[in-house]
């Protein structure tokens, strides 16, 4: 069956992504056609890029590295939860991203992000690293701004709306991930 990693984008104490990560698996969890894993960044602690090589190399060494990598490889295609700081992501979830190259390759992934804004900015810059690490990102959206999807910027609560375009995005990400299987299965021209 098609593996779905959710990926909680952000560590800080008091974050609102554990709550939309919640959410997306449980919305997830009642279609069936995938299965659906949390993955917190709180249990995997990269430091700030230090292996020798370029992950492009596919050569690691240090066992954090190896751990993430046995971690993500696992998985047929991603949701990523994402705040918006400053305009961006988080650094905590691009250094989780740049650790690794081959193991993002050919992968689907869909973005749910958060913020004042609704994180519409921390989303297209993912869209950007996403699309360099050759995962197809998939069209639709979620943006949960804080005023409307949030209850004193705390509590989550998801519109009808929300919930309508988290459907839409879990139908292209299992989609697309079912299909890219095929791709990765064709051997890398030499």
């Amino acid at each position: 069956m098609t593996r779905i990693g959710i990926i909680i984008g952000s560590t800080r104490p008091g974050r609102n992504g554990e709550q939309v990560a919640q959410w997306v698996r449980e919305t997830a969890a009642a279609r069936g056609d995938a299965e659906f894993e949390l993955i917190d960044l709180l249990d995997h602690r990269l430091p700030h890029l230090d292996e020798p090589y370029p992950a492009m190399s596919g050569q690691y060494e240090h066992e954090h590295t190896k751990a993430w990598r046995d971690r993500i490889t696992q998985f047929d295609g991603f949701v990523i939860v994402t705040p918006e700081y400053n305009g961006s992501t988080t650094g905590v979830l691009k250094t989780a991203l740049d650790f690794l190259y081959a193991e993002w390759n050919n992968k689907a992934v869909g973005l749910v992000s958060y913020g004042f804004s609704g994180g519409n900015r921390a989303a297209d810059y993912l869209r950007l690293v996403c699309g360099t690490l050759q995962m197809a990102v998939a069209g639709p959206q979620v943006m949960l701004p804080l005023a409307t999807e949030f209850e004193g910027n705390t509590v989550f609560k998801p519109s009808a709306r929300s919930a309508a375009m988290l459907d839409a995005l879990l139908n292209q990400v299992v989609g697309w991930s079912t299909a890219l299987v095929a791709v990765r299965a064709v051997p890398a021209a030499a």
